[in-house]
């Protein structure tokens, strides 16, 4: 029996990968069209067209890819680009960004609305002003007396003979001077309580003023008789003096207190001789004051993490060389991996006679290899030049410096050379 004779349509495959690309093709087959308006960007698409051809053996082979599905693997080795600097990024700036201004996204990640809209933030160097360093210290300093921004207030109230517990919340907003200041539902923390004895007493600077002289901390003073005067340093009558006034402060005080929600208890109960004052500070918070509001912490508008950092994809123009050949690599690998897709799909071409069997799955298998090699190489890479590595590497190359310095001659100068 003869063989019947095949007449086929067509004796070329229907898709096949042309050997260049067109800018003009370019915009309307991307996914996400970030970069459609940028002429560089376009004219690198279409080149990597060529580059694709060239390097998966289109002028051996049949190459079962559209134009189109490189244009989309460039954007798509772009935007990854973007995505892994601006992670880089993100570390050296968050510190220093935290509380500054940030804005509203679109679907793409651009700036839509806010003051940093257009700004291009993701290009520019970082300011350094150490935003949560300072955010801490504010608190750390209120807390322990030596600044902050939070504005401490004092107060006193009349001891009441008898009366161990007195409402310092109430009595606050009860009162006239500070009824604006606390309002009804803000916040009052007590910082410190302490009472002024109205009685003398016999300070440290008392007789010869504490001069050169040493005495007993429970009860100082000096001896009348000249001879207990010593020579001694001036800190040792600072450091007792320091010493003396602790002791008045806790030992020898006659009074203490519990403080449970501003709610204040004196032990013990005052008396007629003392004290006729007591003292507080406090400080106020704009938190409501409801049992059904939970207490939360002031807080700023703008950049909090690096969710809201006003980084957009990097614009194309402003990735140089180094970038744009690790962009063509990673969107090559893409490509690899989108032909891999394609021919899997027919893992065996029946023909007359034989089967041709393709590979697709080690296209796919190469293709995640080289994504992943890639990502990695970047990453490394930039954790390298962080602010502090970079910080690190200076200061290693001044000592490396130094040491080459410690081992050349300093040079003698003698003056210019007069004539006799």
């Amino acid at each position: 029996m003869a063989l019947p004779v095949l007449t086929p349509t067509s004796n070329t495959s229907a898709i096949v990968l042309p050997a260049t690309g067109t800018t003009t093709s370019v915009s309307a087959t991307l996914p996400y069209g970030m970069y459609a308006s940028s002429t560089a960007f376009l004219s690198g698409a279409a080149d990597q067209v060529a580059y694709t051809y060239k390097m998966l053996g289109g002028d051996v082979l049949d190459i079962e890819l559209t134009a189109g599905n490189v244009y989309a693997a460039y954007e798509d080795a772009v935007v990854e680009y973007s995505y892994l600097v601006n992670l880089h990024q993100s570390k050296n700036s968050l510190s220093d960004l935290l509380g500054s201004a940030t804005g509203s996204f679109d679907s793409d990640g651009t700036i839509t609305t806010g003051s940093m809209s257009g700004s291009d933030a993701a290009t520019k160097y970082t300011r350094f002003s150490f935003e949560y360093s300072r955010r801490v210290g504010d608190a750390v300093g209120t807390e322990i007396r030596v600044g902050g921004l939070t504005t401490i207030y004092s107060a006193s109230i009349d001891a009441v003979i008898d009366k161990q517990d007195y409402d310092l919340d109430a009595l606050l907003r009860a009162d006239a001077t500070f009824s604006d200041t606390v309002g009804t539902d803000k916040r009052i923390f007590i910082r410190k309580v302490y009472y002024k004895t109205p009685q003398a007493m016999w300070r440290f600077y008392g007789y010869y003023g504490g001069l050169n002289t040493v005495g007993n901390l429970a009860h100082y003073g000096q001896y009348a008789d000249d001879s207990t005067f010593e020579v001694i340093p001036t800190w040792q009558n600072k450091a007792q003096a320091m010493a003396f006034e602790d002791n008045i402060a806790t030992r020898t005080s006659g009074f203490s207190y519990q403080l449970r929600n501003n709610q204040l208890r004196v032990f013990p109960a005052p008396t007629i001789v003392q004290p006729k004052k007591i003292w507080f500070e406090f400080s106020v918070d704009e938190s409501p004051l409801s049992s059904s509001v939970a207490y939360v912490q002031k807080q700023i508008n703008g950049v909090n993490n690096l969710n809201t950092l006003p980084y957009e994809n990097l614009p194309y123009a402003s990735i140089n060389a180094i970038g744009k050949h690790w962009i063509r690599r990673y969107a090559l690998a893409v490509a690899k991996g989108q032909l891999g897709e394609v021919r899997s799909k027919f893992a065996a071409v029946p023909i007359p006679g034989e089967n041709v069997t393709l590979n697709g799955v080690a296209l796919k298998d190469e293709s995640k290899t080289e994504k992943d090699l890639l990502r990695t190489e970047l990453k490394t890479i930039l954790d390298e030049l962080t602010y502090v590595k970079l910080a690190q590497d200076d200061q290693a190359k001044i000592t490396a410096a130094l040491e080459t310095f410690k081992s050349i001659p300093m040079p003698i100068y003698t003056g210019p050379q007069g004539s006799s």
